[in-house]
């Protein structure tokens, strides 16, 4: 008989199969077993037929991986740590030394940063373009052009580009387009076919999504996602992937696909919510601009209305106010100490309503002339009542007057 400490290593029982449950299994490895070297050399990992590896995937997360593929429309999905490690991932896969990314003025700052350090250090150039102008991209690209990011609705000042526009500039060069589709989530808008009743097809190459926010939803997981439809550019991806040893907490995945199923409920009720609450901040004096797509008179209005305007669901959480400028930062810093419910902290989606005073000039070429001079302070909308965030923020600017 085998010591007992090995019998505790190398135990016969098997579960018995057949479980099955509302939520999907939970599988955590680095080793998975094979039943013979023939196994071992014939398992193939890259078309998610068998499993070789912890790193290229389990049972779970080739789980998320399909589900959301399901919810933007895509065909494949790899997993990253983080969604700023998506977006990197996309570069790193498609650019090389010689290349040219362009990216929008109100990009994801990190993304923008990434191209400043990390590709230029690489020998790879980047410009940056003005996402309501789509004849001011048009303009800047070049025969090295090989990459342009889109973002919609834009980081912080919630401008929504020219979307479709856009991206018929980039399939008439043969540029690929990738698309930051954190705030759409999937449910805003359809990434990969923008406008199916007028041009069916037309849309972005990939979608790079921080799946920390709504997929999530709980402020506690980070997580991002690279989803394609073309086969050999998943390809790409995915060898880039696999070379860079990126992977995923199979407890984190878990989380995520948990929290799937409640994601559209959440984002209507984050929504609905945040469109009542910038309906009732364009009456604050103290705010000279309410930055939020819905809104008539916020930047890109009408590009959102193209792809968005179909009742709740459609604008996501976000909100943006400019202060007045008559009001000096330490009194902007202190309207946001002020609020009791906002809390200070980055990331959005979750249960809690956050908020983040924006050094505008230091992340543009130069003041947008659509944005009114002042500071621009973003609240990201929870899930609490509507006339509790409301009585919070009248609070604050009563502290701030």
């Amino acid at each position: 008989m085998a010591h007992r400490t090995t019998e505790l290593i190398h135990h016969p029982y098997v579960a018995p199969a057949g479980f099955d449950a509302p939520q999907p299994g939970v599988f955590k490895a680095s080793t998975v077993f094979f039943d013979s070297v023939a196994a071992m050399r014939s398992r193939e990992w890259k078309d998610k037929s068998a499993y070789t590896y912890g790193l290229h995937g389990t049972p779970t997360t080739y789980a998320l991986e399909e589900r959301l593929c399901a919810l933007e429309g895509g065909l494949q999905c790899v997993l990253a740590p983080s969604g700023l490690c998506a977006v990197a991932l996309v570069a790193m896969a498609v650019l090389k030394a010689g290349d040219e990314v362009l990216l929008p003025d109100n990009i994801y700052g990190p993304n923008k940063a990434f191209a400043k350090g990390e590709l230029a250090n690489w020998g790879i150039t980047h410009q940056i373009y003005d996402p309501l102008n789509a004849q001011d991209l048009e303009a800047r690209i070049s025969p090295a052009t090989k990459l342009v990011w889109v973002e919609a609705a834009g980081s912080v000042t919630l401008e929504f580009p020219d979307l479709v526009g856009l991206v018929r500039v980039c399939k008439a060069r043969g540029i690929m387009v990738a698309l930051d589709n954190t705030w759409g989530a999937g449910l805003a808008f359809a990434p990969f076919d923008l406008i199916p009743a007028q041009s069916p097809g037309l849309g972005v190459d990939i979608s790079a999504h921080a799946l920390t926010k709504y997929p999530s939803g709980g402020g506690d997981v980070l997580m991002g996602s690279v989803i394609t439809r073309d086969v050999g550019l998943h390809m790409r991806v995915k060898m880039a992937h696999m070379r860079l040893g990126l992977g995923v907490g199979a407890n984190d995945a878990e989380s995520v696909l948990r929290s799937l199923p409640s994601m559209e409920l959440r984002y209507r009720a984050h929504d609905q919510a945040t469109r009542a609450l910038a309906r009732w901040c364009t009456g604050q004096p103290e705010f000279v601009q309410v930055l939020h797509p819905a809104l008539t008179n916020s930047p890109g209005h009408d590009h959102w209305r193209v792809l968005c305007d179909n009742g709740p669901g459609g604008a996501a959480g976000l909100l943006s106010v400019v202060i007045d400028p008559r009001f000096n930062q330490d009194q902007v810093d202190a309207f946001c100490d002020g609020l009791k419910l906002f809390r200070l902290g980055y990331s959005w989606g979750g249960p809690i309503s956050l908020v983040v005073p924006y050094d505008v000039p230091g992340m543009r070429q130069a003041w947008p002339d659509r944005i009114a001079k002042g500071t621009v302070v973003r609240f990201a909308i929870g899930l609490e009542a509507v006339e509790d965030l409301q009585a919070d923020i009248a609070q604050a600017l009563l502290a701030m007057r």
